[in-house]
Protein backbone atom coordinates (compact mmCIF):
# COMPACT_ATOMS: atom_id res chain seq x y z
CA UNK A 1 0.00 0.00 0.00
CA UNK A 2 2.78 2.38 0.69
CA UNK A 3 4.65 2.05 -2.03
CA UNK A 4 1.69 2.94 -4.10
CA UNK A 5 1.01 6.22 -2.18
CA UNK A 6 4.48 7.12 -1.85
CA UNK A 7 5.13 8.67 -5.52
CA UNK A 8 1.44 10.26 -4.86
CA UNK A 9 2.31 12.09 -1.64
CA UNK A 10 5.68 12.98 -2.67
CA UNK A 11 4.29 14.88 -6.24
CA UNK A 12 1.61 16.56 -3.89
CA UNK A 13 4.39 17.31 -1.36
CA UNK A 14 6.14 18.85 -4.66
CA UNK A 15 3.59 20.36 -6.19
CA UNK A 16 2.90 22.15 -2.60
CA UNK A 17 6.52 23.29 -2.96
CA UNK A 18 5.85 25.05 -6.00
CA UNK A 19 2.41 26.65 -5.57
CA UNK A 20 4.28 28.01 -2.21
CA UNK A 21 7.25 29.04 -4.29
CA UNK A 22 4.79 30.91 -6.65
CA UNK A 23 3.14 32.46 -4.01
CA UNK A 24 6.43 34.57 -2.71
CA UNK A 25 6.50 36.40 -5.39
CA UNK A 26 4.41 38.67 -4.13
CA UNK A 27 4.74 40.44 -0.78
CA UNK A 28 1.30 40.11 -0.65
CA UNK A 29 1.06 36.35 -0.94
CA UNK A 30 4.42 35.59 0.85
CA UNK A 31 2.75 34.40 4.39
CA UNK A 32 0.32 32.29 2.48
CA UNK A 33 3.41 30.75 0.30
CA UNK A 34 5.31 29.96 3.41
CA UNK A 35 2.53 28.27 4.91
CA UNK A 36 1.54 26.74 1.86
CA UNK A 37 5.28 25.29 1.59
CA UNK A 38 5.45 23.89 5.42
CA UNK A 39 2.30 21.86 4.63
CA UNK A 40 4.02 20.55 2.01
CA UNK A 41 7.62 19.86 3.78
CA UNK A 42 5.25 18.36 6.98
CA UNK A 43 3.79 15.89 4.32
CA UNK A 44 6.83 14.29 3.15
CA UNK A 45 8.50 14.18 6.19
CA UNK A 46 5.40 12.85 7.91
CA UNK A 47 5.63 10.49 5.48
CA UNK A 48 9.32 9.63 5.21
CA UNK A 49 8.84 8.79 8.79
CA UNK A 50 5.90 6.13 8.40
CA UNK A 51 7.98 4.72 5.23
CA UNK A 52 11.08 4.30 8.09
CA UNK A 53 8.59 2.67 11.04
CA UNK A 54 7.53 -0.09 8.46
CA UNK A 55 11.09 -0.75 7.25
CA UNK A 56 13.00 -0.18 10.16
CA UNK A 57 14.28 -1.24 13.54
CA UNK A 58 13.17 -0.24 16.28
CA UNK A 59 16.04 1.92 16.89
CA UNK A 60 15.81 3.30 13.78
CA UNK A 61 12.32 4.40 14.49
CA UNK A 62 13.57 6.41 17.68
CA UNK A 63 16.30 7.93 15.42
CA UNK A 64 13.99 9.07 13.24
CA UNK A 65 11.42 10.34 15.51
CA UNK A 66 13.77 12.27 17.80
CA UNK A 67 15.34 13.95 14.56
CA UNK A 68 12.04 14.95 13.21
CA UNK A 69 11.06 16.38 16.83
CA UNK A 70 14.83 18.08 17.34
CA UNK A 71 14.94 19.74 14.43
CA UNK A 72 11.32 21.15 14.57
CA UNK A 73 11.48 22.11 17.88
CA UNK A 74 15.14 23.94 17.13
CA UNK A 75 13.50 25.55 14.26
CA UNK A 76 10.74 26.72 15.71
CA UNK A 77 12.70 28.24 18.60
CA UNK A 78 15.14 29.74 16.07
CA UNK A 79 12.52 31.31 14.15
CA UNK A 80 10.16 32.63 16.80
CA UNK A 81 13.14 34.37 18.83
CA UNK A 82 15.78 35.48 16.41
CA UNK A 83 15.56 39.05 15.72
CA UNK A 84 15.04 41.03 12.32
CA UNK A 85 18.47 42.07 12.81
CA UNK A 86 20.19 38.39 13.01
CA UNK A 87 17.68 37.23 10.33
CA UNK A 88 20.89 36.89 7.83
CA UNK A 89 22.47 35.09 10.07
CA UNK A 90 20.22 32.69 10.42
CA UNK A 91 19.50 32.49 6.85
CA UNK A 92 23.07 31.39 6.67
CA UNK A 93 23.02 28.78 9.44
CA UNK A 94 19.99 26.79 8.84
CA UNK A 95 21.41 27.04 4.69
CA UNK A 96 24.41 25.24 5.98
CA UNK A 97 22.55 22.61 7.98
CA UNK A 98 20.86 21.41 4.61
CA UNK A 99 24.04 21.19 2.94
CA UNK A 100 25.46 19.35 5.63
CA UNK A 101 22.84 17.07 5.79
CA UNK A 102 22.60 16.10 2.06
CA UNK A 103 26.74 15.54 2.28
CA UNK A 104 26.21 13.09 5.80
CA UNK A 105 23.06 11.24 3.68
CA UNK A 106 25.13 10.60 0.74
CA UNK A 107 28.20 9.76 3.09
CA UNK A 108 25.89 7.09 5.09
CA UNK A 109 25.03 5.59 1.81
CA UNK A 110 28.51 5.19 0.79
CA UNK A 111 29.07 3.21 4.18
CA UNK A 112 26.75 0.90 2.81
CA UNK A 113 28.51 -0.69 -0.15
CA UNK A 114 31.47 -1.93 2.25
CA UNK A 115 34.28 -0.35 0.26
CA UNK A 116 33.60 -1.57 -2.90
CA UNK A 117 32.91 0.60 -5.69
CA UNK A 118 29.74 2.52 -6.38
CA UNK A 119 27.94 2.07 -9.38
CA UNK A 120 28.01 5.49 -11.58
CA UNK A 121 24.24 6.24 -11.35
CA UNK A 122 24.32 6.30 -7.64
CA UNK A 123 28.20 7.17 -7.15
CA UNK A 124 28.37 9.66 -9.01
CA UNK A 125 25.19 11.91 -7.19
CA UNK A 126 26.62 11.24 -4.07
CA UNK A 127 30.03 12.44 -4.72
CA UNK A 128 28.13 15.53 -6.09
CA UNK A 129 26.34 15.87 -2.73
CA UNK A 130 29.31 15.57 -0.55
CA UNK A 131 31.17 18.44 -2.59
CA UNK A 132 29.09 20.92 -2.77
CA UNK A 133 27.39 19.73 0.58
CA UNK A 134 30.45 20.28 1.97
CA UNK A 135 31.58 23.55 0.69
CA UNK A 136 27.85 24.93 1.48
CA UNK A 137 27.86 23.68 4.91
CA UNK A 138 31.73 25.26 5.95
CA UNK A 139 31.02 28.46 3.67
CA UNK A 140 27.92 29.13 5.33
CA UNK A 141 29.28 28.69 8.60
CA UNK A 142 31.93 31.07 7.89
CA UNK A 143 29.75 33.68 6.63
CA UNK A 144 27.53 33.02 9.93
CA UNK A 145 30.76 33.91 11.89
CA UNK A 146 31.31 36.75 9.66
CA UNK A 147 27.70 38.63 10.20
CA UNK A 148 27.19 37.73 13.85
CA UNK A 149 30.63 39.29 14.45
CA UNK A 150 32.27 36.25 15.80
CA UNK A 151 34.39 36.89 13.69
CA UNK A 152 36.28 39.85 11.62
CA UNK A 153 34.21 41.46 9.04
CA UNK A 154 36.74 42.47 6.86
CA UNK A 155 38.10 40.17 4.07
CA UNK A 156 41.31 37.77 5.16
CA UNK A 157 43.45 37.15 2.29
CA UNK A 158 47.16 35.35 2.28
CA UNK A 159 49.49 34.87 -0.34
CA UNK A 160 49.11 32.34 -2.97
CA UNK A 161 45.70 32.23 -2.37
CA UNK A 162 43.67 31.49 -5.52
CA UNK A 163 46.56 28.86 -5.97
CA UNK A 164 45.86 27.52 -2.75
CA UNK A 165 42.30 27.01 -3.63
CA UNK A 166 42.78 25.64 -7.28
CA UNK A 167 45.14 22.45 -5.57
CA UNK A 168 42.22 21.54 -3.23
CA UNK A 169 39.79 21.82 -6.39
CA UNK A 170 42.20 19.67 -8.03
CA UNK A 171 42.77 17.34 -5.24
CA UNK A 172 38.30 17.01 -4.59
CA UNK A 173 38.32 16.16 -8.42
CA UNK A 174 41.10 13.36 -7.78
CA UNK A 175 39.56 11.78 -5.09
CA UNK A 176 36.35 11.53 -6.90
CA UNK A 177 37.69 10.52 -9.72
CA UNK A 178 39.18 7.67 -7.51
CA UNK A 179 36.02 7.17 -5.70
CA UNK A 180 33.96 6.68 -8.93
CA UNK A 181 36.82 4.62 -11.41
CA UNK A 182 38.72 2.32 -8.45
CA UNK A 183 37.91 1.71 -4.77
CA UNK A 184 34.83 3.18 -2.34
CA UNK A 185 36.89 2.56 0.64
CA UNK A 186 35.59 5.05 3.46
CA UNK A 187 38.91 6.47 3.92
CA UNK A 188 38.21 8.58 -0.02
CA UNK A 189 34.97 9.59 0.89
CA UNK A 190 35.81 11.13 4.51
CA UNK A 191 39.05 12.54 2.24
CA UNK A 192 36.76 13.86 -0.05
CA UNK A 193 34.37 15.60 2.60
CA UNK A 194 37.27 17.25 4.60
CA UNK A 195 38.75 18.89 1.60
CA UNK A 196 35.53 20.24 0.64
CA UNK A 197 35.09 21.36 4.03
CA UNK A 198 38.07 23.01 3.64
CA UNK A 199 37.43 24.65 0.17
CA UNK A 200 34.54 25.97 1.63
CA UNK A 201 36.11 27.82 4.21
CA UNK A 202 39.05 29.13 2.05
CA UNK A 203 35.80 30.27 -0.61
CA UNK A 204 34.14 32.68 2.18
CA UNK A 205 37.26 34.19 4.24
CA UNK A 206 38.15 36.31 1.43
CA UNK A 207 34.81 37.62 0.58
CA UNK A 208 34.16 40.99 2.68
CA UNK A 209 30.91 41.85 4.77
CA UNK A 210 29.70 44.22 1.70
CA UNK A 211 29.23 41.59 -0.66
CA UNK A 212 27.76 38.43 1.91
CA UNK A 213 24.02 38.81 0.33
CA UNK A 214 25.45 37.11 -3.18
CA UNK A 215 27.70 34.91 -1.05
CA UNK A 216 24.49 33.73 1.04
CA UNK A 217 22.40 33.43 -2.09
CA UNK A 218 25.34 31.65 -3.84
CA UNK A 219 25.36 28.98 -0.74
CA UNK A 220 21.75 28.51 -0.76
CA UNK A 221 21.67 27.45 -4.42
CA UNK A 222 25.03 25.24 -3.85
CA UNK A 223 22.45 23.70 -0.90
CA UNK A 224 19.41 23.28 -3.36
CA UNK A 225 21.45 21.21 -5.81
CA UNK A 226 23.36 19.04 -2.73
CA UNK A 227 19.37 17.95 -1.84
CA UNK A 228 18.26 17.38 -5.22
CA UNK A 229 21.58 15.21 -5.51
CA UNK A 230 20.82 13.45 -2.48
CA UNK A 231 17.19 12.69 -3.94
CA UNK A 232 18.53 10.38 -7.12
CA UNK A 233 20.90 9.05 -4.00
CA UNK A 234 17.61 7.86 -2.01
CA UNK A 235 15.07 7.66 -5.12
CA UNK A 236 13.15 10.30 -2.96
CA UNK A 237 11.22 12.60 -5.96
CA UNK A 238 10.28 15.04 -3.36
CA UNK A 239 13.89 16.01 -2.26
CA UNK A 240 14.89 16.29 -6.15
CA UNK A 241 11.89 18.38 -6.68
CA UNK A 242 12.85 20.77 -3.17
CA UNK A 243 16.05 20.60 -4.33
CA UNK A 244 16.31 21.40 -7.57
CA UNK A 245 13.72 24.51 -6.66
CA UNK A 246 16.00 25.93 -3.98
CA UNK A 247 19.15 25.31 -6.57
CA UNK A 248 17.53 27.25 -9.21
CA UNK A 249 15.82 30.03 -7.16
CA UNK A 250 19.41 30.55 -5.25
CA UNK A 251 21.02 30.96 -8.36
CA UNK A 252 18.87 33.48 -10.40
CA UNK A 253 18.46 35.16 -7.19
CA UNK A 254 22.66 35.42 -6.87
CA UNK A 255 22.68 36.93 -10.39
CA UNK A 256 20.00 39.36 -9.60
CA UNK A 257 22.14 40.44 -6.66
CA UNK A 258 24.77 40.22 -8.42
CA UNK A 259 23.27 43.18 -10.75
CA UNK A 260 22.20 45.16 -7.67
CA UNK A 261 25.59 45.18 -6.70
CA UNK A 262 27.34 45.72 -9.93
CA UNK A 263 29.06 42.68 -9.97
CA UNK A 264 28.86 39.91 -12.97
CA UNK A 265 28.11 36.77 -11.88
CA UNK A 266 32.12 35.10 -12.85
CA UNK A 267 33.29 38.01 -11.07
CA UNK A 268 31.42 36.96 -7.70
CA UNK A 269 32.82 33.54 -8.50
CA UNK A 270 36.13 33.85 -9.62
CA UNK A 271 37.29 37.42 -8.55
CA UNK A 272 38.48 38.39 -5.61
CA UNK A 273 35.88 40.50 -4.68
CA UNK A 274 34.99 41.54 -0.71
CA UNK A 275 37.92 43.75 -0.48
CA UNK A 276 37.29 47.45 1.07
CA UNK A 277 39.15 50.33 1.46
CA UNK A 278 39.14 52.37 4.72
CA UNK A 279 36.76 55.25 5.06
CA UNK A 280 38.24 58.42 3.68
CA UNK A 281 40.76 56.66 1.27
CA UNK A 282 39.20 58.02 -1.97
CA UNK A 283 38.22 61.01 -0.76
CA UNK A 284 40.70 62.62 1.68
CA UNK A 285 40.21 62.75 5.57
CA UNK A 286 37.12 63.01 7.13
CA UNK A 287 37.53 64.59 9.72
CA UNK A 288 39.23 67.73 8.15
CA UNK A 289 35.16 68.32 6.72
CA UNK A 290 32.00 69.76 8.29
CA UNK A 291 28.65 68.64 7.93
CA UNK A 292 25.49 70.34 8.33
CA UNK A 293 23.40 69.16 11.33
CA UNK A 294 19.93 69.74 12.61
CA UNK A 295 17.97 69.43 15.35
CA UNK A 296 14.20 67.65 15.49
CA UNK A 297 12.18 70.29 15.06
CA UNK A 298 13.53 71.90 12.03
CA UNK A 299 13.96 69.06 10.16
CA UNK A 300 10.36 67.73 11.63
CA UNK A 301 9.07 71.27 9.97
CA UNK A 302 10.72 70.68 6.76
CA UNK A 303 9.53 67.48 5.88
CA UNK A 304 5.70 68.26 7.18
CA UNK A 305 5.80 71.25 4.70
CA UNK A 306 7.27 69.31 1.97
CA UNK A 307 5.17 67.94 -0.91
CA UNK A 308 6.51 64.41 -1.38
CA UNK A 309 8.65 62.32 0.83
CA UNK A 310 10.81 59.30 0.20
CA UNK A 311 12.14 56.94 3.10
CA UNK A 312 15.52 55.23 2.40
CA UNK A 313 16.23 52.38 4.94
CA UNK A 314 19.07 50.51 5.84
CA UNK A 315 20.38 48.13 8.19
CA UNK A 316 20.53 50.90 10.87
CA UNK A 317 16.81 50.64 10.67
CA UNK A 318 16.90 47.27 11.74
CA UNK A 319 19.16 47.53 14.37
CA UNK A 320 17.30 49.83 15.61
CA UNK A 321 14.02 48.30 15.42
CA UNK A 322 12.56 51.39 14.10
CA UNK A 323 10.17 50.34 11.50
CA UNK A 324 7.12 50.75 13.78
CA UNK A 325 8.10 54.59 14.19
CA UNK A 326 9.05 55.08 10.49
CA UNK A 327 5.44 53.66 9.72
CA UNK A 328 3.59 55.91 12.38
CA UNK A 329 5.80 59.36 11.42
CA UNK A 330 4.56 57.98 7.03
CA UNK A 331 0.64 58.17 8.48
CA UNK A 332 1.41 61.83 10.29
CA UNK A 333 3.00 62.94 7.25
CA UNK A 334 -0.15 61.47 5.15
CA UNK A 335 -2.22 63.00 7.13
CA UNK A 336 -1.06 66.01 6.48
CA UNK A 337 -1.50 65.80 2.52
CA UNK A 338 2.42 64.72 2.20
CA UNK A 339 3.01 62.01 -0.51
CA UNK A 340 5.22 59.34 1.68
CA UNK A 341 7.10 56.46 -0.51
CA UNK A 342 9.65 53.75 0.85
CA UNK A 343 12.54 53.55 -1.61
CA UNK A 344 14.34 49.56 -1.19
CA UNK A 345 17.16 48.39 -2.51
CA UNK A 346 17.60 45.22 -3.66
CA UNK A 347 21.21 44.45 -0.90
CA UNK A 348 19.39 46.93 1.64
CA UNK A 349 19.88 45.44 4.97
CA UNK A 350 21.64 42.10 5.28
CA UNK A 351 19.80 40.13 2.78
CA UNK A 352 17.27 40.04 0.09
CA UNK A 353 14.26 41.28 0.67
CA UNK A 354 15.43 42.45 4.23
CA UNK A 355 13.52 45.74 4.28
CA UNK A 356 10.33 44.82 2.64
CA UNK A 357 10.17 41.98 5.08
CA UNK A 358 11.03 44.49 8.06
CA UNK A 359 8.36 47.37 6.82
CA UNK A 360 5.92 44.37 5.97
CA UNK A 361 5.92 43.48 9.79
CA UNK A 362 5.05 47.17 10.45
CA UNK A 363 1.57 47.34 8.49
CA UNK A 364 3.21 49.91 6.05
CA UNK A 365 1.05 49.72 2.98
CA UNK A 366 3.04 47.25 0.06
CA UNK A 367 1.95 49.74 -2.51
CA UNK A 368 4.28 52.10 -1.05
CA UNK A 369 7.53 49.91 -1.32
CA UNK A 370 8.54 50.96 -4.34
CA UNK A 371 12.04 49.07 -5.94
CA UNK A 372 15.11 51.19 -7.44
CA UNK A 373 14.07 51.28 -10.47
CA UNK A 374 10.61 52.22 -10.29
CA UNK A 375 11.53 55.12 -7.93
CA UNK A 376 15.01 56.41 -8.97
CA UNK A 377 13.30 58.64 -11.93
CA UNK A 378 11.21 60.15 -8.78
CA UNK A 379 14.06 61.88 -6.66
CA UNK A 380 14.74 65.05 -9.28
CA UNK A 381 11.13 66.24 -8.13
CA UNK A 382 11.10 65.00 -4.99
CA UNK A 383 10.80 67.55 -1.85
CA UNK A 384 12.77 65.83 0.91
CA UNK A 385 14.52 61.98 1.40
CA UNK A 386 14.63 60.36 4.60
CA UNK A 387 17.79 58.15 4.91
CA UNK A 388 17.24 55.96 8.25
CA UNK A 389 20.43 53.93 8.45
CA UNK A 390 21.74 53.34 5.13
CA UNK A 391 24.87 54.40 3.67
CA UNK A 392 26.45 52.52 0.73
CA UNK A 393 22.74 51.97 -0.77
CA UNK A 394 22.79 55.83 -1.85
CA UNK A 395 26.68 56.38 -1.82
CA UNK A 396 27.40 58.53 -5.15
CA UNK A 397 31.23 57.07 -4.74
CA UNK A 398 29.44 53.92 -7.02
CA UNK A 399 28.79 56.17 -10.09
CA UNK A 400 31.92 58.47 -9.40
CA UNK A 401 34.78 56.82 -7.89
CA UNK A 402 36.28 53.88 -10.11
CA UNK A 403 38.19 53.41 -7.42
CA UNK A 404 35.80 52.69 -4.91
CA UNK A 405 35.13 48.98 -3.70
CA UNK A 406 31.07 50.00 -4.73
CA UNK A 407 31.86 51.38 -7.88
CA UNK A 408 29.46 50.07 -10.51
CA UNK A 409 26.40 49.26 -8.08
CA UNK A 410 23.45 50.74 -8.82
CA UNK A 411 22.35 53.16 -5.80
CA UNK A 412 19.15 55.18 -4.91
CA UNK A 413 19.76 58.39 -6.94
CA UNK A 414 18.93 60.36 -3.51
CA UNK A 415 21.99 62.45 -4.45
CA UNK A 416 19.41 64.35 -7.00
CA UNK A 417 16.36 65.04 -4.37
CA UNK A 418 16.27 68.75 -3.26
CA UNK A 419 16.71 67.90 0.26
CA UNK A 420 18.31 64.99 2.14
CA UNK A 421 18.46 64.11 5.55
CA UNK A 422 20.53 61.16 7.23
CA UNK A 423 19.48 59.32 10.40
CA UNK A 424 22.62 58.10 11.84
CA UNK A 425 23.99 57.28 14.69
CA UNK A 426 27.94 58.73 14.07
CA UNK A 427 29.98 59.79 11.00
CA UNK A 428 31.00 55.81 10.83
CA UNK A 429 30.98 54.31 7.65
CA UNK A 430 28.57 51.97 6.25
CA UNK A 431 28.95 48.08 5.52
CA UNK A 432 31.54 48.31 2.70
CA UNK A 433 33.59 50.24 5.06
CA UNK A 434 34.15 53.65 2.75
CA UNK A 435 33.32 57.67 3.48
CA UNK A 436 30.06 58.92 1.67
CA UNK A 437 30.94 62.47 -0.10
CA UNK A 438 26.96 62.82 0.11
CA UNK A 439 27.06 63.24 3.82
CA UNK A 440 29.55 66.39 3.30
CA UNK A 441 26.86 67.93 0.68
CA UNK A 442 25.50 71.73 1.45
CA UNK A 443 21.98 70.06 1.04
CA UNK A 444 22.43 67.00 3.24
CA UNK A 445 21.22 67.44 6.77
CA UNK A 446 22.91 65.07 9.35
CA UNK A 447 20.18 64.12 12.38
CA UNK A 448 22.44 62.44 14.69
CA UNK A 449 21.24 59.37 17.80
CA UNK A 450 19.37 56.30 17.78
CA UNK A 451 17.20 55.79 14.70
CA UNK A 452 14.28 54.73 17.18
CA UNK A 453 14.74 57.49 19.26
CA UNK A 454 15.17 60.33 16.04
CA UNK A 455 11.99 58.77 14.24
CA UNK A 456 9.70 59.94 17.69
CA UNK A 457 11.38 63.06 17.91
CA UNK A 458 10.33 64.03 14.11
CA UNK A 459 6.81 62.50 14.50
CA UNK A 460 6.31 65.04 17.50
CA UNK A 461 7.89 67.68 15.26
CA UNK A 462 5.57 67.00 12.78
CA UNK A 463 2.22 67.02 14.83
CA UNK A 464 3.32 70.22 16.39
CA UNK A 465 4.17 71.92 12.84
Amino acid sequence: MTGLLTPLVYLLASVLFIVGLRFLSSPKGARRGNTVAAIGMALAVGWTVVLVAGRSTPAGIIICVLGVLLGGIAGTVGARRVRMTAMPQMVALFNGVGGGAAALVAVAELLQLGGQRPALQSGLPSVFAIIVGGISFAGSAIAFAKLQELMTGRPITYPAQQVVNGLLALAILALAVTLLALSGQPAIFIALLALALVLGMAFVLPIGGADMPVVISLLNACTGLAVAASGFVLDNFALIVAGTLVGASGTILTMLMGEAMGRSLANVLFGAFGSVKAAGDAAGPAGERSVRTGNSEDIGTLLAYSRNVVVVPGYGLAVAQAQHAVRELGEQLEARGVDVQYAIHPVAGRMPGHMNVLLAEANVPYEQLKEMDEINDQFKSTDAVLVVGANDVVNPAAKSSPGSPIYGMPILNVDQAKTVVFLKRSMRPGFAGIDNELLYDPKTVMLFGDAKDSLTKLLAAVKAA
